[in-house]
């Protein structure tokens, strides 16, 4: 059996390409059917990617931090060693001839699960100390734990896509850092100490001759070729406009193109509202609900009543599209940047049902374990920005939707409650709505049924 070459597989969602952020096999490695070979970082999330084919590597296309497109080779593979072709590899190959032979990434290739176990990096013990006669003192043998990449094959022990990021951005070869984690491997904490105990050459920077120019060799005065040394540190810091940043930018700076966006608030009194959810938390204490859990069964009571902000516009059909399911999108700052993943159908969740899919997602976002189809497809968005602790904002509307609902923080101020001046718990809501699918009689309605939802809960017992 000849060699195979796998490509990268089609990835869903209109993603066309993958940055490959750290590969999990080296060249001579033995690989099983449908192990994980390599970890990518797409515009949606990062993932592992199994290859369907078993045998020997005998090449990887690609390094870490560099982007390849789809159907591109990834990975070469040769057969362990002479004979018949293992089984299901004719089904594999009948697969590629008829157009695909990729695997969807996250749901492998049928095979059991066992196969799709991670490999643990492979580390090489220190060296013994050598005896001998002599006896002067020998030096100190390298940590077993945490031995340096360069000797462990040049293969840096780096787990997290963050880390690898930092020393990326900032010039540091992750093999030549000494991990502190378990088994050697390289954290953030290790990339920082190597930047702050790193003593760079200053940058020079060319001035126009004859403006200010000191003697050569005064202090700041200008170095060779008449350039004047920067100060480490203030250089400009380049970040590359890569994965999720991309794509945000992408995606906001066509919602900005295309929608014609309004935006609209109004301040409401939250004190029943929070007070509602300490009932809520003091009667069942085994399942919490969060206030945005509760914000989002608002949000869930409003569309029902105002289906045209559960909307999209089709440019090319000039048409608009009303939504019967409520996909709701909840904004989510990470590490990655800023996503929206999507609870689907949220219109059929109890309150207690939004509160544990709300944990779940968000937990599962932050750590970057969500597929990319769990990051697309809403139709309306609820964003808590009062957790930056801000109390308003006019955010742009997630494409393709047509309207955004956002929530400031709730803090304290002075309100009028029957004609005299209280102390209450204040937050301000504002709704982002594309004036395609409305006019403001409408996105008003809506905005004012979520404030006196807020303002009186009771309110939700006449639409659940």
């Amino acid at each position: 059996m000849s060699e195979r070459v796998f490509l990268l597989p089609d990835l869903g969602e209109g993603l066309s390409e993958a940055e490959i952020v750290q590969w999990r096999v080296a060249v001579g490695d033995t690989v099983t059917v449908d192990q994980s070979v390599v970890e990518v970082e797409t515009a949606k999330a990062v993932v592992d990617v199994p290859c369907p084919y078993a045998g020997r590597v005998v090449a990887l296309h690609g390094a870490a931090g560099e982007t390849r497109p789809v159907g591109q080779p990834l990975i070469t593979i040769a057969p362990a060693g002479g004979g018949d072709e293992p089984a299901g590899h004719a089904a594999y190959r009948e697969e590629e001839r008829a157009g695909s032979g990729n695997v969807l990434i996250g749901y492998g290739t049928g095979h059991g699960a066992a196969g799709r176990r991670r490999r643990r990096p492979r580390l090489v013990p220190a060296p013994e100390p050598a005896l001998v006669s002599d006896p002067a003192p020998a030096p100190a043998p390298v940590a077993a734990a945490s031995p340096p990449a360069a000797l462990t094959g040049g293969v840096a022990l780096v787990i997290s896509p963050i880390v690898r990021r930092l020393a990326r951005e900032h010039g540091i070869d992750p093999a030549t850092l000494r991990g502190s984690g378990p088994g050697g491997v390289v954290r953030r904490a290790d990339v920082e100490a190597a930047l702050a105990g790193a003593t760079p050459a200053p940058r020079l920077a060319p001035v126009p001759d004859g403006l200010g120019a000191a003697p050569p060799g005064a202090a700041g005065g200008p170095g060779p070729a008449g350039r004047v040394a920067v100060p480490a540190g203030e250089e400009d810091v380049v970040v590359p406009l890569t994965g999720v940043r991309k794509v945000i930018a992408d995606k906001l700076s066509r919602s900005r193109r295309e929608i014609p966006e309004v935006t609209i608030w109004v301040d409401a009194d939250a004190t029943a509202l929070v007070e509602t959810r300490r009932a809520i938390n003091a009667a069942t204490p085994d399942a919490p609900v969060s206030l945005l859990a509760l914000l989002a069964r608002i949000c869930l009571s409003g569309l029902r009543r105002f289906p045209q902000l559960n909307a999209r516009v089709d440019t090319e059909g000039q048409r608009i599209v009303q939504s019967r399911a409520v996909h709701l999108g909840i904004a989510a700052q990470t590490d990655r940047g800023l996503v929206v993943p999507v609870l689907r159908d949220a219109h059929l969740l109890t309150t207690r049902e939004l509160a544990a899919a709300l944990a779940e997602t968000t937990a599962a976002a932050r750590a970057g374990a969500l597929p990319p189809a769990r990051l697309t497809g809403g139709t309306f968005t609820l964003n808590n920005y009062g957790v930056f602790g801000v109390d308003g904002s006019t955010p742009i509307i997630n494409h393709p939707e047509a309207a955004l609902l956002g929530v400031g923080r709730i803090v304290d101020k002075p309100w009028v409650v029957d004609g005299q001046l209280a102390v209450r718990k204040v937050t301000q809501l504002s709704l982002t709505f594309d004036h395609r699918v409305c006019d403001g009689g409408v996105a008003g309605g809506f905005l004012r049924h979520v404030a006196d939802c807020v303002e009186q809960p009771a309110l939700l017992v006449a639409n659940v």
